[in-house]
């Protein structure tokens, strides 16, 4: 805060820095094409594909928010989470060092974090099954891919370099990651990944703060691992091989409306693509390329009160070169859009509660499990979204 009362010690005693979130839920989700043994119980009878729908009352993981300040210009946060199962798991934690030499322009983070994405993942008004997350941050082509990234929605475990201007219209910021897709205990190898991102705001006659800005991934994977009894030995990946994720966005305001709109183009190495080891060059399938694509989404919220928020977004990814040259030219386009809105009854600095509804629905060009056509799933979804 720059106060010289970021110090714990200058705390109330009896506040402590912890946030719990919750989500009791009723939601329906339906694929309209699901593989199914002909005959039930019958393995022998193939497969045929139906319909296939559940719906009832469920209930979310448990997100554990604690963070705040070590001292002047030092901050942290941890994010114990537990799945819906009970697995727990570190979402995040980390520690940042602010305004090194006395400069906006330098600040570094180190440890699991999220990374400086056009639009933050993490903070995003939908959560379904088929609308909760970016298809365009996590996509991967259609085929035998083993590259280990999960998207760049996805937390890693590195430092970053980040700076801005006095007033934030100027902004950037510089990743070196581990390559293990936010992995404890380096379960790849020891190669690293590379993460930039650069923004510039503005001011437009009559709509206020607008945003633009540029973003690119660049990584390695392994193709490959040594064994013991025949079974992958963590942390011993070999013949890494490229990708990347690089891209622009723009954030738009007019009034009580405010627009995303991003764009990314990925490509991914051949070997990755086609699950084979890069000491087995004869193993490709003749006239496999590296596959690429491009993508992007328009996300739209129009909050009509502090209280009540619209959401819509509408995906769209397509695929420019396939790793097989059999393949169709659309095989694995990927269309999805989601609606639904988040009512605020209360909203406190200490508690807040959100009725939150929302449909989601995708589709995969010729992905159905048996007959290899357009297989689409949806997703409706009620509850209310709270923490305290």
């Amino acid at each position: 805060m720059g106060n010289e009362r970021d110090a714990p010690v200058f705390q109330r005693p009896e506040y402590f820095p912890i946030t719990f979130r919750f989500f009791p839920q009723w939601h329906r989700e339906s694929t309209n094409r699901f593989a199914m043994d002909a005959v039930r119980g019958d393995a022998e009878s193939g497969l045929t594909e139906q319909r296939f729908t559940t719906h009832g009352f469920d209930h979310s993981g448990l997100d554990m928010w604690t963070g705040g300040t070590l001292a002047p210009n030092i901050s942290f946060l941890v994010l114990p989470a537990a799945e819906a199962s009970g697995a727990f798991h570190f979402e995040a934690a980390w520690i940042r060092f602010d305004n090194l030499l006395k400069s906006t322009w330098l600040n570094v983070k180190l440890g699991k974090h999220e990374l400086d994405t056009p639009v933050s993942e993490k903070r995003f008004l939908t959560l379904s099954a088929n609308g909760g997350f970016y298809y365009l941050y996590h996509f991967l082509p259609p085929s035998s891919d083993i590259n280990s990234f999960g998207g760049i929605g996805d937390n890693q475990v590195g430092i970053e370099v980040s700076g801005h201007s006095k007033n934030s219209y100027t902004r950037y910021s510089v990743s070196v990651l581990s390559s293990t897709n936010g992995e404890p205990e380096l379960p790849t190898n020891h190669s690293y990944d590379f993460y930039g991102h650069f923004s510039q705001a503005f001011d437009a006659p009559g709509l206020g703060m607008q945003r633009v800005g540029v973003y690119g991934y660049s990584g390695r994977s392994p193709t490959y691992y040594q064994t013991a009894g025949g079974e992958p030995i963590p942390g011993t990946g070999g013949g890494n091989r490229p990708f990347y994720r690089a891209g622009a966005y723009g954030i738009w305001y007019a009034g009580k409306f405010d627009f995303s709109t991003v764009f990314m183009h990925g490509k991914d190495n051949v070997f990755l693509a086609t699950g084979t080891g890069a000491d087995q060059p004869q193993l490709l399938p003749a006239g496999a390329r590296g596959p690429s694509w491009n993508g992007g989404f328009v996300e739209a919220h129009y909050s009509y009160s502090p209280q009540l928020i619209l959401v819509g977004r509408y995906e769209a990814i397509r695929m420019s070169q396939q790793a097989d040259p059999s393949f169709a030219r659309d095989f694995g386009n990927t269309t999805a859009w989601v609606a639904g809105y988040r009512w605020y009854p209360i909203m406190s600095s200490r508690a807040g509660i959100a009725w939150h509804q929302e449909y989601a629905q995708v589709q995969f060009n010729k992905l159905s499990p048996v007959t290899g056509r357009n297989l689409r799933s949806g997703s409706l979804l009620m509850g209310f979204d709270f923490d305290f």
